[in-house]
């Protein structure tokens, strides 16, 4: 089902660039304009400038971000900063970093997907896209044929099969290259050429269906060049660069983003409380000093049953678990599947959010009523300082939710999931023409 294969990397000369954590980065899409700025002063040869160039008033049709873009990857090309791999390999891609006082590791590696249509079933995503990204990732992908930042996707794997032949690859071996990033997230990438493992790999992932994380935007777009490129009758453009991680592994993580609310007109906590106690039980915990201990109740609570938190201006933190044989049909979409409609986000969003405080799906896109945040400690903050009105959290969205929503050709709620950390953007890039031409 899954046709993968080892490329040609294009990567950092180290001899050149001996600090990687300089010229590398978070995805382009969460980089907002402070950060890209930051990430320019970095060094001349940080990835930025390919990824996400800087935009300038006299830009046209013959230098802009992308053009611009295509000339840096050539240009450093040429200075041997960024310098091809001897031969097409695997990528084992490691990830050390700390989640609630733990060090977790997630191991993944990086590989050449090829593309095809959702409808096939062997690629499935768990998300909508947007058409102005899209267009973006699409332009660049033109000018510069390559692929910087990388796809997250999943596929599983409970044997570790996959696992074992990329461990033993690599044991005894000192990473290719490592970093921290500006997080204190390590990062280390081993490069794998050889044969007997790839081939190993390579067979073992045709029966796997793969899960897209992170990247929907990428993946499209991708497969859009693809076609175009064939419609040229120039074949062979139909592989993307992506990092795969089994479902298995212990590392794989998904925060869970709270929602806080504003602008509600003649909003009354107290009143609110009692419509929710239609639906909800609706069961005090504490003040928000005991915020750590509620999220862990939360979570156990969570396990069998339909379950998120709320916070208001009484300084009070609540459980609310959905009551049994509650009929709540009405306030979810009809065209959603059943995994859909189990998910505490979807519950959250149509009954709560939208049926009874009136913030519909487009209120919620453009957040006129509403934030979006990973911090629980911070909505408490906004709420107690007034410039929220009430806070929700939510349990982290599990991974066998998402593979259950995906299997159902169905997509999450915007905000659903939050893989963390991101992959990084420039340890590997993809030059699609270089692995056209060998």
């Amino acid at each position: 089902m899954a046709n993968i294969i080892p490329f040609i990397g294009l990567r950092y000369n180290t001899n050149k660039i001996p600090n990687l954590a300089s010229v590398v980065t978070p995805p382009y899409d969460i980089i907002d304009e402070t950060a890209q700025v930051r990430y320019y002063a970095e060094h001349p040869a940080n990835v930025i400038r390919l990824e996400l160039g800087l935009e300038f008033p006299n830009d046209d049709e013959n230098n802009n971000r992308y053009t611009r873009a295509a000339e840096y990857m050539q240009r450093w090309i040429e200075e041997d900063i960024l310098v091809y791999e001897s031969k097409p390999a695997l990528y084992f891609y490691q990830q050390e970093f700390n989640i609630q006082g733990n060090t977790v590791v997630r191991n993944g590696f990086i590989c050449g997907l090829k593309v095809e249509a959702y409808d096939k079933g062997n690629i499935l995503p768990h998300e909508e896209t947007l058409s102005k990204p899209k267009e973006d990732r699409l332009r660049l992908l033109r000018a510069t044929q390559a692929n910087f930042s990388s796809i997250f996707g999943l596929y599983s794997d409970p044997e570790k099969t996959i696992d074992s032949a990329l461990q033993a690859a690599i044991s005894d071996t000192s990473p290719t290259s490592e970093l921290v990033d500006e997080v204190g997230e390590t990062h280390r990438l081993w490069v794998i050429t050889d044969n007997e493992t790839i081939r190993t790999v390579v067979e073992a992932m045709k029966d796997k269906k793969i899960f897209i994380a992170d990247g929907h935007h990428r993946y499209e777009t991708a497969l859009e060049y693809a076609q175009e490129m064939e419609a040229k009758g120039l074949p062979g453009y139909d592989y993307v660069m992506i990092t795969l991680v089994n479902l298995y592994d212990q590392g794989l993580i998904i925060l869970p983003t709270h929602r806080v609310v504003k602008n509600l007109e003649g909003f009354d906590l107290e009143a609110f409380r009692v419509k929710l106690g239609s639906y909800f039980n609706v069961r005090p915990f504490g003040s928000a000093d005991q915020l750590s201990a509620f999220l862990k109740a939360m979570e156990e609570q969570g396990e069998d049953q339909q379950v998120f938190g709320m916070y208001g201006q009484n300084g009070v933190l609540y459980i609310l678990s959905l009551r049994p044989n509650v009929e709540i049909t009405q306030a979810l979409p009809n065209d959603k599947s059943e995994a859909w409609k189990r998910l505490d986000v979807a519950v959250l969003d149509n009954l709560v959010l939208d049926h009874m405080l009136g913030i519909g799906a487009s209120q919620r896109k453009n957040q006129e009523y509403l934030a979006y945040t990973k911090d629980a400690q911070w909505a408490v903050q906004q709420v107690d300082k007034g410039l929220y009105q009430v806070a929700f959290f939510l349990n982290p969205t599990r991974v066998k939710e998402v593979v259950d929503v995906a299997q159902a050709r169905d997509k999450m709620p915007q905000k659903a999931t939050y893989f963390y950390p991101k992959l990084l953007t420039g340890l590997v890039i993809n030059h699609l023409a270089k692995n056209i031409s060998g």
